[in-house]
């Protein structure tokens, strides 16, 4: 497995395989093992539990269609943490075949850019209801939710597509199959004249996945929470609003958990070999993984003082995940005017 591939994921770049310097040692390994194993068990149990109470506990709305599918997308990637690990375990060793390695990786990705995708709808939305309340009542709907949650899948699976011809396995002359992304997708792969077509694609996928998947959806959010944080304030609602608790929590953990991946995937396109490398490597691995697991876990108690701990769970679900408060919100913003 890379070290978090060029597809946003975990798994191994070629760079780093073929410099002994920048292999991690056993201790990181290991934690980084352990910490996809127990991701597993905590993930696909909290996040299937929190899928099956939206879907079937829930009543259908712009919240639950929207906050379904974006744990959804954190539940699809903890599913694939198991050969994760069992790869690092093996000293980066891919044993599942050439279509896994195609299929998980870029199954990664499309959970990578799905989830961003999501957060950033979800402030939009929040920015709709909000400062144009008159039109979120006449346009915000389910189905209008469900043809946004279409349009992200559909996005996340084209950008994700390249990463699916990319990774390729092959033998590393010592004794192991790795599972890497072949730019050039040639069957030489230590063909140096090319080496330079090689970097240039790796550079304008590192490019794309950071512009598409980081950057240009960080200033969406910004944007959207300026406005709406400012409106709230006016409004002396700022303190009241669940809903835009839940949203911060949502966001700044996507962001704290994924900078230090973009850092990453930056120190290997320069092919930096020092000690940092590793280093933050290790703590991709944990905060991405985390912001999977847990950032949902965060969202139930988000705006919520240690009294949520006497509700019932469907009462706590309720509660943050409905509509109500942010359909009174939004008429409360209104006064009778769309602004």
């Amino acid at each position: 497995m890379d070290q978090i591939n060029s597809s946003g994921y975990v798994i191994n770049d070629s760079t780093l395989v073929r410099n002994s310097t920048a292999v991690p040692t056993p201790a990181p390994k290991i934690i980084i093992a352990v910490s996809l194993f127990m991701s597993f068990i905590i993930g696909t149990t909290s996040n299937g539990l929190y899928l099956w109470m939206l879907k079937f506990k829930m009543q259908r709305t712009v919240n639950t269609v929207l906050f379904f599918h974006l744990i959804l997308s954190y539940f699809i990637s903890t599913l694939i943490l198991p050969f994760m690990a069992i790869s690092y375990l093996q000293d980066n060793h891919w044993a599942f075949g050439t279509i896994l390695c195609k299929v998980l990786n870029s199954t990664l990705s499309v959970s990578m850019f799905a989830s961003v995708f999501f957060l950033s709808a979800i402030s939009v939305d929040r920015y709709l209801l909000t400062l144009h309340p008159v039109w979120a009542q006449q346009h915000r709907t389910p189905r209008w939710a469900s043809r946004i949650v279409l349009g992200i899948w559909i996005s996340a699976t084209s950008l994700s597509t390249p990463y699916l011809v990319f990774r390729e396995t092959h033998d590393d002359h010592k004794g192991r199959m790795l599972c890497e992304n072949n730019y050039l997708v040639s069957t030489n792969w230590e063909n140096q004249e090319k080496q330079a077509l090689r970097q240039g694609i790796h550079t304008a996928c590192f490019i794309g996945r950071f512009l598409l998947g980081f950057l240009l959806p960080f200033l969406v959010i910004i944007f959207c929470y300026k406005r709406v944080a400012t409106k709230m304030k006016e409004k002396g609602l700022f303190k009241s609003s669940k809903p835009f608790k839940v949203m911060t929590t949502a966001v700044i953990s996507f962001f704290v958990c994924w900078m230090p991946y973009h850092v990453y995937s930056g120190l290997v396109l320069t092919m930096n070999q020092s000690l940092l490398l590793p280093l933050t490597l290790v703590l991709t691995m944990v905060t991405i993984f985390f912001n999977s697991v847990f950032s949902p876990i965060l969202y139930l108690f988000t705006g919520e003082n240690f009294k949520v701990f006497k509700k019932s769970t469907l009462a706590l679900f309720k509660s943050i995940f409905s509509d109500d408060s942010s359909t009174e919100r939004a008429q409360n913003l209104n006064s009778g005017t769309e602004i």
